[in-house]
């Protein structure tokens, strides 16, 4: 992690300079901003009319316990939602030319439960620069020991299950997020390769900010309703629950499916590829075409196009995916695609079980003179079957 990792363009590759001068070309020759157009600020007014009215149904006491529980978890579900089109567009400037714009919907994060500055470092900076690169990229570390994606990192017997238990465990990431991961990412001495020098404004900012999420989802609730307070700590769970499931499954669909490449640098810490080459290896869309999936998860089913362009607001990305696509098409790179959130999911199911249990049963049956030297480093794996309906389509 303290080795400075740097991408070395090796082949002089054209391809970013390529693709961007053509995603230009698109918005200069249509007229059109790159940031937010009006489609945009009613799906933002459908979230927000959508939380607030869900959060204020519960705060009526007008329903009996069963409802109650489906009203939580569409609000936690609403409040993923919020996170997706919203704060994160706000937080890469995308949403709006505005940084003031920007700046306030970001605080909307603090609403849903996370802090906008540490996402700010973790997300944008870390893992869009080194995604997918064991040791360097926060995002694959999920629940370290029990969940494996990094095939150099030695199997363990729990690990064999991971493709059982792994769906479960992601949606405890948002209560993760709301009581311990903000707190640790902020004190570490860095996040991935950016060392942390926060403003003093920040370290109030994470108080503050966390105090009021738990107010307004705990405080209130007791303070409106007659609830014991394991009844309020309760809705706070399943709210979370349903946050991180959502959450959890949208992030893991983008970079830990069949096809995306997982690179190890080199003996000197160096990727020998070219950044936005990288990024084509290492990401993947999932339901591009589908209507429900673009408008709930902004964008984030078009990962590719996100990450080559993350200061364009994402309505636009199901036009540049055009661009882009055939622009990789043109440099012979990968451009990968799963056509259906099923076959995602599924994709998703096979790779734990190959860097689980498969993994496993290869290490079982290597020989004990093995050596020292290779402790923790694993021989090729198995490749995992699957339907020829639920491949990745690789152009």
């Amino acid at each position: 992690m303290s080795q400075k990792l740097k991408f070395i363009n090796t082949n002089q590759s054209a391809f970013f300079g390529t693709a961007r001068k053509n995603v230009d070309a698109y918005f200069q020759e249509h007229g059109l901003s790159k940031h937010a157009n009006t489609f945009m600020w009613i799906k933002t007014a459908f979230f927000l009319a959508g939380f607030f009215s869900l959060y204020f149904l519960i705060l009526s006491g007008w329903f009996g316990m069963g409802v109650m529980v489906g009203l939580t978890l569409a609000l936690g579900a609403f409040a993923a939602f919020i996170g997706f089109n919203i704060c994160h567009d706000a937080i890469h400037g995308s949403f709006s030319k505005s940084s003031r714009v920007n700046k306030g919907l970001s605080y909307l994060f603090y609403l849903i439960g996370a802090n906008p500055y540490l996402w700010g470092i973790s997300h944008n900076v870390v893992h869009h620069t080194y995604t997918n690169i064991p040791g360097h990229d926060e995002d694959i570390e999920v629940a370290p020991g029990l969940i494996r994606l990094d095939e150099s990192e030695k199997v363990n017997k729990v690990q064999r299950f991971q493709h059982v238990y792994a769906f479960w465990l992601y949606g405890l990431a948002s209560l993760s997020w709301a009581l311990r991961k903000d707190y640790v990412k902020f004190f570490q001495k860095q996040i991935g390769q950016h060392r942390n020098q926060h403003p003093k404004r920040e370290y109030f900012n994470l108080f503050f900010y966390k105090f009021v999420h738990y107010f307004v989802f705990i405080g209130v609730p007791l303070l409106v309703l007659d609830l014991a307070w394991w009844q309020a700590a309760l809705g706070f769970l399943i709210m979370h629950l349903a946050e991180g499931a959502v959450m959890g499954l949208v992030f893991q669909l983008a970079h830990v499916v069949e096809g995306t490449d997982f690179p190890v640098p080199n003996e000197q810490g160096n990727v020998e590829e070219a950044w936005a080459n990288h990024q084509m290896r290492t990401t993947a869309n999932f339901a591009p075409q589908s209507v429900v999936a673009s408008f709930l998860l902004g964008g984030l089913n078009r990962q590719i196009e996100h990450h080559l362009f993350p200061k364009v607001c994402h309505v636009h990305y199901p036009a540049i995916s055009r661009i882009v696509k055939q622009t990789a098409e043109e440099f012979h790179l990968p451009y990968l695609e799963i056509k259906s959130f099923r076959a995602a999911l599924a994709s998703h199911y096979r790779m734990l079980r190959k860097l689980g249990k498969e993994a496993y049963e290869a290490q079982a049956k290597e020989p004990l003179e093995a050596g020292p030297e290779r402790e923790g480093i694993l021989s090729p794996l198995p490749q995992a079957t699957a339907h020829p309906l639920d491949k990745p389509v690789l152009v």
